[in-house]
């Protein structure tokens, strides 16, 4: 929701602040006195095109800011965060943009300076301006087919998302396809570098980790003469038997001899500490098995050292040419199988490939069929809504049609399925076109609506379709802009209900110079033009309530703010107005 905008230097505007809240805003003002500024403001905030004549006279720029408020989860907030923006402590989003008097155009979004598109996409989430020079968002293709869908709701949903998953599976199957097609030969080449690679690897049979081991026992093999010292040493230290002292003691005998000692003490210290000292003769006597086995096994063999450094230079070929290591080798190898599965060029490979393709097609025309039925059921339920809109609208011999058609393929195209016998193009949302069009009156042409209704008209349509697409419209704010131009008396009146209607379910704003329109505001905005000053009008914009309100409506029935019959009008205009929000 947009909460609160501020203009300086824009047209008549030197400063003004509008404080926005949800429900329906109207935007009133004598001619001239630059109501359209604001919708100008918003145009600017939804990265518009930037006009240096729209800068007031005088002036080195003008500036629109707009405060957002936006949850975590919004798109707008998706929108901030791809941009780096941030959000203020209260969670809103600041948006500002600049036009300087030579025409430089400048965006920034939660205190980043931001590119145009930025501001666009934001406004795609959160903002929708409809009036009469506009490029209205509903006018996209693409927007016109979301918008039926949203019409259609959860029986559109299913079945797109199953269209969805075959697509993306299908032109997997396509890609792979054309891929092994157009490039065997230089597939041929790379399998058989890989297939070389394993040949090697193969007939290497290495042991995940060898190299590691191989390391250790060429050292070991190398060192044996003094590897067989240490352990000899070692072992005669803790047995004693060493063939130069028969009498020396080894570590075995002393400890016993103190454990024997301390056995015979009375004493219970020393008792605990001789149970400690026969924990200490078993790990002596594993130590000492240990190290007889080990030089049992110390065997000086120049052989088998030969064999260990032949291994570790065929090891090594491997991994200068694979990885860095045996374990990095077989992991190429596992990688390099996966990929020959998946580089099988033969004709048998490619038919199987090409087969599935096929089938994939075939069901995902089905899905397309399905999607195409239920849009149509759908436009037919939306054209006729939408019309009866427009009776009410002034517009009574106006027909609102949706059409529905496939959408044809273009040469070379290569996501084209086959639907009736005709090459069609298999998009995201499905096979479908989707164009609203307008039937000005019985027997005219129906046309696309941005040239089968005038200016007047097509914002008209506009509140039609979101009057109808109140509850499934994701964009919360709805701006429009001479909507009433044209209409008067009953017609007036309709139009005022259906914005208040949509004013419960979005924000919207309308610039409007009916009475009737503005009575059903839930709050009044007036722009006011002030007396000159060096040539230049100066314009304002302030909240009417109440009495002021009262005045506002006199005045834009024709003038009649100074009189009594004006202001009972304008009152009773009120009133039929708050009966008619009262019952809704």
């Amino acid at each position: 929701m947009l909460a609160e905008m501020h203009i300086q230097g824009l047209g008549v505007i030197d400063s003004a602040t509008l404080e926005l809240h949800s429900g329906l805003t109207v935007v009133t003002g004598e001619t001239g006195a630059g109501k359209t500024m604001v919708v100008t403001g918003l145009h600017l905030l939804s990265g518009g095109r930037a006009d240096s004549s729209r800068v007031r006279s005088g002036a080195q720029r003008a500036v629109v800011e707009g405060r957002f408020v936006t949850t975590a989860e919004s798109g707008a907030a998706e929108v901030a965060g791809e941009a780096g923006a941030e959000p203020d402590e209260d969670g809103s989003l600041i948006a500002v943009r600049s036009v300087s008097s030579q025409g430089r155009s400048r965006a920034h979004l939660g205190g980043r300076s931001v590119p145009n598109t930025v501001l666009a996409e934001l406004a795609d989430q959160v903002l929708a301006v409809h009036g009469q020079n506009d490029q209205l968002r509903l006018l996209r293709a693409d927007e016109q087919r979301a918008a039926l869908d949203r019409f259609a709701g959860e029986a559109v949903e299913q079945p797109l998302a199953e269209y969805r998953r075959l697509r993306r599976e299908w032109l997997e199957v396509v890609r792979e396809l054309s891929e092994r097609s157009q490039r065997s030969r230089e597939l041929e080449r790379e399998a058989d570098l890989l297939r070389h690679g394993l040949s090697e690897i193969e007939a290497a049979d290495p042991a995940p980790g060898e190299d590691t081991e191989l390391v250790d026992r060429a050292r070991r093999l190398s060192d044996i003469d003094q590897l067989r010292e240490l352990a000899t040493g070692a072992h005669t230290a803790i047995s004693g038997s060493d063939a130069d002292d028969p009498d020396g003691a080894g570590a075995m005998s002393l400890v016993g001899q103190a454990r024997r000692l301390l056995g015979s003490s009375e004493d219970p210290k020393l008792r605990e500490i001789g149970d400690r000292l026969s924990e200490a003769a078993a790990v002596l006597s594993d130590a000492g098995t240990e190290l007889s086995d080990y030089l049992e096994e110390l065997q000086a063999d120049p052989a088998e050292l030969e064999r260990v450094l032949a291994r570790q230079a065929q090891l090594k070929q491997l991994t200068k040419k694979y990885a860095e290591d045996i374990d990095g080798v077989l992991e190429w190898a596992e990688r390099s199988r996966d990929t020959l599965r998946g580089m099988d060029t033969s004709e048998e490979a490619l038919a199987e490939l090409a087969a599935r393709r096929d089938s994939l097609a075939a069901e995902l025309v089905e899905h397309a069929r399905e999607l195409s039925r239920i849009r149509t059921e759908a436009a037919g339920r939306l054209a006729a809504a939408v019309t009866e809109e427009l009776t009410g609208l002034a517009m009574a011999q106006a027909e609102f049609e949706v059409s529905v058609s496939s959408r044809h393929a273009t040469a070379g195209g290569h996501e084209t399925v086959v639907l009736d016998g005709k090459p069609v193009h298999a998009g995201p949302d499905g096979v479908d076109e989707v164009e609203m069009r307008l039937r000005a009156h019985r027997g005219a042409p129906a046309l696309p609506i941005q040239k089968g209704a005038s200016g007047g008209e097509l914002s008209r349509v506009m509140l039609g379709l979101e009057v109808v697409l109140a509850d499934s419209d994701t964009v919360p704010t709805l701006v429009f802009d001479e909507v009433d131009a044209g209409v008067g008396g009953r017609a007036a009146v309709e139009i005022g209900r259906r914005l208040a209607r949509l004013g419960r379910t979005h924000q919207v704003v309308v610039v409007t110079h009916l009475p009737q329109v503005a009575a059903y505001a839930d709050r009044h905005l007036v722009v006011d033009k002030a007396t000159e000053t060096a040539g230049l009008t100066h314009s304002d914009v302030r909240t009417v309530s109440d009495e002021q309100r009262v005045t506002e409506l006199a005045r834009m029935l024709a003038g009649l703010d100074s009189t009594e019959t004006g202001r009972a009008h304008a009152e009773e205009l009120l009133e039929v107005a708050d009966r008619y929000k009262a019952d809704f």
